[in-house]
């Protein structure tokens, strides 16, 4: 079950007891990721909860907090129906194409089907920092470079602990 609570006339926030969340384990892996979570196919905001309990399965990581569900309208295909997004923080100890490769499996898995840019889709999963690093692979830019533009990333990283945030990425100068 999910409080709703509206931003404006095309923003909606979305709130249970996994979103937003801080779980409070001993984190002994190197890297602390954030991700971008969305979706607008099927029942998008069940299947994010449904990745927020999978990823606590995994071995190669450790869920930390989650923030806000943001339902927001679509850019540039705009001929579908309103996202979910939220922001997951994780930590894991994988090489960041290692861990890009399993987010690819972990979509798929959730029944992502990759037809066009911006198209309807079952779960897209974006890194948008990877710790302190930066990184310009062909098939990954770290920090993500649009993260600041978008309120889909904006809004629910906002929503999670101010202080986690400014300290792991205080370097960065963003």
């Amino acid at each position: 079950m999910f409080l709703t609570r509206r931003v404006d006339e095309k923003h909606s926030i979305y709130v249970n007891r996994m979103f937003p969340s801080k779980v409070r384990e001993v984190n002994k892996h190197r890297f602390s990721v954030i991700l971008g979570v969305g979706g607008n196919v099927g029942d998008a905001r069940r299947r994010i909860e449904h990745l927020w309990i999978y990823l606590g399965k995994l071995s190669q990581l450790k869920r930390v907090q989650s923030g806000v569900i943001l339902k927001n309208p679509p850019f540039g295909y705009t001929q579908q129906d309103d996202f979910y997004n939220t922001v997951i923080e994780i930590s894991t100890s994988l090489s960041p194409r290692v861990f890009l490769r399993l987010l690819w499996r972990i979509e798929k898995r959730f029944g992502r089907v990759r037809s066009f840019t911006n198209a309807p889709r079952t779960l897209d999963l974006d890194v948008i920092f990877y710790g302190d690093k930066t990184l310009n692979y062909p098939e990954l830019s770290v920090p993500h470079p649009h993260w600041k533009e978008r309120s889909s990333v904006v809004i629910p990283l906002r929503s999670m602990a101010r202080n986690t945030i400014r300290r792991q990425y205080e370097n960065l100068n963003v």
